[in-house]
């Protein structure tokens, strides 16, 4: 008999209480919580790590070496599990022949229609593929671009031969191939370039018939600037050196491959046409238009792939993603579009009974696009599978068959089931959660007083249509729109027309060693704080240094390579995870050893530690929503909404001149409750003479701006135009957009369409 929930008991993942919990399968449940409070160590760290080891266990050692490696959790035991699919925010990222067509199989569809319809005939559908030496565009192995001579960065014309003129490394005075130009009587090595005709500086770099042209011809081996850079730089089959490497980033740029145009296939594959459409125009229409030009395409011998690919078209369509092209680089997309993409993957599986977790689907969403994820997870669910999801959006919340609270808290204070049940019940539960939702929004705020204003000029980055607009200077100002409207091709204009700081999602660390407080600065002071009180050397106190146990050289742990079998890691026998020799661990401030101080939340560490200045800087922290991060916690553990948040405390403790920032989606991963602090936090630049730009869907955030930039339309080419620009307050329904509209739904921001519930009775 199939069990119908999934029983958790004595979990201890991470913050996790000894906790138990009943979950249904075959429905859609929604775990919310305060950030930190334990719900995606329930979820992820616990029930898709079991689900995930058990099923890599029953592969012989040499496959598991090749699958997705699981950590088993910390839990007495789980049952009622079944295969975990695991659908995060993490970017698909991949190499440079990765595009949203190979990766959603949509290309390989194509291919095979192609292969059956083109005119003329070209072969099979590898000869479409640019994958494939059949189909590849030789010049560029099928990648669409080449990497060409940047030749504008190679010389300074306000310098001679002399002075350094060639910029590449081994050109200027003194270098090895120096002489071959200073000193064979064709060119005047002690006058600036800028002196010299267009003749002689074109002998310099290309020679030939430039050089041919000179009066002081030079000799006939005589190899150009830029003949010999590429003979050295690109047209060697050596391995190339970091030196080398760096060399080619300064003065090397990418360009669209000359002979494809971008296509990656040879001439024949690019000819061949269907419905007068060659497969690279195909590619690079949006996925709205290319499944209605495939909808034409009819023939009993082609309808199964026609079917196929109008399906996952519209699927990608349904999904919020209509806006974007086959040929689009997967490198290219943003956190939610690349887990949008990946439920699309996911549509078209006839496998049942899988358990699948979301990390906050509706992530980078505009309020009207929230439906149609909801739909989908509903599909999966009525597919016969078990959908969860960690996710803050009450719209997600509202259509769930059932929703599990960690908490109270957060870190320390969470770990516990704090309530199971319906949406309605939540909003009259007495949780963190619940009083958000019950609680009524106010309409919005009176907008501060600018002081100036930052002007974007003329931008035509990818949609945007020769857009000029100003942002008030001294305020705080959010860019909204559909998702695909623009929003994040403004935001670069601006970074790259004005000086901004960036405070993105981007990982802080990728070193396990580094920890919230050596990123913030804190720990020399803490160092010195414990070499003070016991008139030691502060290098003792660093598991870096000479205080680190050496059996694990300050890690805490041991990692074993077991070659075919999974690697291991274990807790060091010799400090027990406490990273510090038994001599250093002696040393105490206030009772605390600095093992004691490194296992401290930062909320404990503000009250513990007996030093202002390191009290000062931890509140930073603290006020942007961390104080549940131990102080010795590992970076590399961090989310990306975390690691965004700790960016912003590192600014408040280090900006002293006024600031544009520039923070995208800084509401990722946030409760509501903790979407107060942020606003508070952003008050707070304000207040101190900074520019605030923020790219925001989430209501809470957009009513509490000053001032209000709407894109849209539509996506893609239906976008890049300003819809509005002014105090948030004179946006209203009137305008007829989406934003507008979201605006004025109600006081909690969103009209949920309902996914049909099903009934606790229904069969899975």
């Amino acid at each position: 008999m199939v069990k119908r929930s999934i029983s958790i008991k004595g979990a201890r993942t991470n913050n996790l209480r000894s906790l138990d919990a009943e979950i249904p399968r075959n429905r859609l449940v929604v775990f919310a919580g305060l950030s930190g409070s334990g719900k995606s160590s329930l979820v992820f760290d616990t029930i898709a790590a079991e689900a995930g080891y058990q099923l890599n266990d029953t592969f012989p050692p040499f496959a598991r070496n090749r699958l997705p490696k699981w950590t088993r959790p910390d839990v007495e035991h789980i049952d009622g599990l079944s295969p975990v699919v695991v659908i995060d925010q993490r970017r698909i990222g991949g190499n440079a022949r990765s595009t949203v067509g190979t990766i959603t199989d949509a290309w390989t569809y194509l291919r095979l229609l192609y292969s059956r319809l083109s005119e003329p005939h070209v072969g099979e559908s590898n000869h479409f593929s640019f994958n494939d030496p059949a189909g590849m565009c030789p010049t560029c192995s099928g990648l669409g671009e080449v990497v060409a001579s940047a030749v504008d960065r190679f010389l300074d014309l306000d310098k001679s031969l002399q002075q350094g003129a060639i910029r590449l490394p081994g050109f200027g005075n003194g270098g090895y191939w120096y002489s071959q130009y200073a000193d064979i009587g064709a060119f005047s090595p002690d006058t600036p370039l800028r002196d010299w005709s267009q003749d002689e500086r074109d002998a310099l770099l290309y020679g030939g018939e430039a050089a041919a042209r000179l009066g002081r011809r030079p000799p006939k081996d005589y190899e150009g600037v830029v003949e010999r850079f590429e003979r050295i730089y690109l047209h060697t089959a050596d391995n190339v050196s970091e030196r080398k490497q760096e060399t080619i980033r300064r003065f090397t740029r990418s360009e669209v491959c000359p002979d494809c145009d971008g296509d990656r296939l040879n001439e024949r594959s690019r000819s061949a046409t269907v419905l007068g459409h060659t497969i690279g125009e195909m590619s690079r229409l949006e996925i709205t238009e290319l499944a209605g030009l495939i909808r034409g395409v009819d023939g009993p011998h082609v309808a199964p792939a026609a079917a196929a690919l109008v399906s996952r078209l519209d699927a990608m369509d349904a999904i919020g993603l209509g806006y974007l092209t086959l040929s689009r680089a997967t490198t290219t997309l943003s956190g939610g579009e690349s887990q949008r993409v990946k439920i699309v993957k996911h549509l078209g599986s006839s496998l049942t009974e899988m358990i699948y977790v979301f990390d906050e689907p509706t992530v980078g969403l505009h309020p009207t696009d929230v439906e149609s994820v909801t739909r989908l997870l509903g599909r999966l669910r009525d597919s016969g599978n078990s959908v969860l999801a960690v996710e803050h959006d009450p719209a997600v919340m509202a259509v769930a068959d059932q929703i599990v609270e960690v908490g109270p808290g957060a870190g320390a204070d969470g770990g516990r089931l704090v309530f199971q049940g319906t949406f309605e019940e939540l909003r009259r539960a007495d949780t963190h959660t619940g009083r958000a939702l019950s609680r009524r929004r106010s309409g919005g705020r009176t907008p501060r007083a600018a002081e100036g204003a930052i002007r974007i000029t003329g931008a035509t980055r990818n949609n945007l249509r020769r857009v000029t607009v100003d942002i008030p200077a001294g305020v705080m100002t959010v860019l909204t729109g559909v998702a695909g409207s623009g929003k994040s091709s403004l935001a670069a204009e601006l970074v790259e027309q004005h000086d901004v700081t960036v405070v993105d999602q981007r990982p802080v660390s990728t070193n396990r060693r580094s920890t919230p407080v050596t990123y913030t600065g804190i720990a020399p002071a803490i160092r010195k704080l414990f070499a003070r009180h016991n008139g030691v050397s502060a290098a003792l106190f660093s598991a870096n240094s000479e205080g680190a146990c050496p059996g694990c050289d300050g890690l805490g742990i041991i990692y074993t390579d077991l070659a075919f079998m999974d690697g291991q890691e274990v807790v060091c026998e010799a400090c027990q995870g406490r990273r510090f020799t038994p001599e250093v661990l002696a040393y105490t401030v206030d009772g605390l050893s600095i093992a004691d101080v490194d296992a401290l939340s930062i909320d404990q560490a503000v009250h513990r530690l007996p030093d202002k200045g390191i009290a000062g800087a931890l509140r930073h922290l603290s006020e942007v929503g961390l104080g549940y991060l131990r102080l010795g916690q590992s970076l590399t553990t961090l989310s990306g909404g975390e690691c965004q948040r700790l960016k912003i405390a590192k600014e408040l403790r280090d900006t002293d001149r006024p600031t544009v920032y520039l923070l995208d989606e800084p509401t990722t991963g946030l409760h509501p409750r903790d979407i107060d602090t942020l606003l508070h936090v952003l008050d707070t630049l304000v207040g101190q003479g900074h520019t605030v730009v923020v790219i925001e869907h989430n209501l809470d955030v957009v009513r509490h701006a000053d001032w209000l930039i709407d894109l849209g339309p539509g996506p893609g080419k239906h976008g890049g135009t300003i819809l509005y620009e002014g105090p948030v307050a004179g946006y209203t329904p009137d305008n007829g957009t989406p934003t507008a509209r979201a605006l004025a739904a109600g006081p909690d921001g969103f009209s949920p369409v309902p996914v049909p519930a099903r009934s606790p009775a229904s069969p899975g």
